[in-house]
């Protein structure tokens, strides 16, 4: 899908280095962007874990400040200042878990909470080999043209996806409609 994407000024890729205490120790209120590609859980999916959290990469030795799991709670206390959390994730945009709570009370909220303007969060799980190509070319087409908006990148990366030529089975909505922009943001 073209050009790959490249840590600027006002990012930084952490990969296999996304532990909790990497993520909670950065001052995260310098990037504008903050993507994180993992695996979203909502409350209850993992034994003995009451809220919805990001997993990310797990610690030698886990301890209580660093489990590998970064719950809502923990995720509400980061000091954020930007546009747009990009949450390339399952179920992400999913409830907190209590009984009759709506949808975007999980992580949506908690990143709201901690300073994001918008987001890019998944109603459902997701395919991964097509989310990658989503989410990457959406961020490059906001690169390219932030006057645009968010949601005028997505909907032009879903387009694409769509027509991806040696992925025919990508034009089926189960790979593309999960994901939503909420709030636009700054723009």
């Amino acid at each position: 899908m073209g050009k790959t994407l490249k840590a600027g000024p006002n990012s930084i890729w952490l990969q296999e280095n996304a532990t909790e205490t990497r993520v909670k120790g950065i001052d995260l209120s310098k990037y504008r962007t903050i993507a994180f590609a993992t695996h979203g859980a909502m409350a209850g999916d993992i034994g003995g874990v009451g809220e919805a959290g990001l997993i990310l990469t797990p610690p030698k030795q886990g301890t209580l400040e660093d489990d590998g799991y970064l719950s809502a709670s923990e995720i509400a206390k980061l000091k954020l200042n930007a546009d747009w959390v990009v949450l390339s994730a399952c179920n992400t945009a999913a409830a907190d878990g209590t009984p009759g709570a709506e949808g975007l009370s999980g992580l949506a909220k908690a990143f709201f909470y901690a300073g994001a303007r918008s987001l890019f969060v998944s109603h459902w799980p997701v395919a991964s080999d097509a989310t990658v190509p989503l989410t990457t070319s959406m961020l490059r087409e906001y690169e390219a043209n932030p006057g645009q908006g968010k949601a005028e990148a997505h909907r032009k990366a879903m387009m694409a996806l769509m027509a991806t030529p040696d992925h025919p089975e990508y034009a089926h909505p189960i790979f593309w409609a999960p994901f939503v922009i909420v709030g636009e943001g700054a723009r």
